[in-house]
């Protein structure tokens, strides 16, 4: 296996910037209670939907679809992955606090009380929804402004 090695001539500049990830999504075999548990939780973050098909999926997002629930496009079973995660980044350490005591109090599951990880690492709280996806929120650094 040949090692991955940065090209520094073609690496992007800070200003050109961006996520790889364009949204992440989560399957659900009940779109009605996970809206309503998703609902509360973005609440915090204070964005709400921008696109919903109906019996089929909900995205969360400032303008764009950031986060979506869905049920599977083949009509299986939504079913948890073993190691997969979404993570999403908070404003401040308090954000952490609020979004994972809203998501308890919604009906998930605590898998990580807020605090911080590691001597310089982020602060963190784990949950699961009420389907079993494992949701990390996170804020690395100082509050933003």
């Amino acid at each position: 296996m040949n090692a991955i090695t940065p090209n520094h001539e073609t690496a992007a500049r800070p200003a050109d910037l961006r996520a790889v990830i364009g949204h992440a999504v989560v399957g659900t075999n009940d779109l009605e209670a996970a809206s309503r548990f998703y609902d509360r939780v973005f609440a915090v973050f204070g964005i709400g939907r921008v696109l919903v098909q109906p019996g089929r999926a909900i995205y969360y997002g400032h303008r764009v679809p950031e986060f979506g629930i869905t049920r599977p496009f083949d009509g299986q079973p939504a079913a948890i992955g073993n190691g997969n995660m979404v993570a999403l980044e908070a404003r401040s350490r308090a954000q952490v606090d609020e979004i994972h005591a809203t998501a308890l109090a919604a009906g998930g599951a605590d898998e990580g009380a807020p605090g911080p990880r590691g001597d310089n690492g982020p602060y963190c709280a784990y949950f699961r929804d009420p389907e079993g996806n494992k949701v990390l929120v996170f804020r690395h650094g100082p509050d933003a402004a």
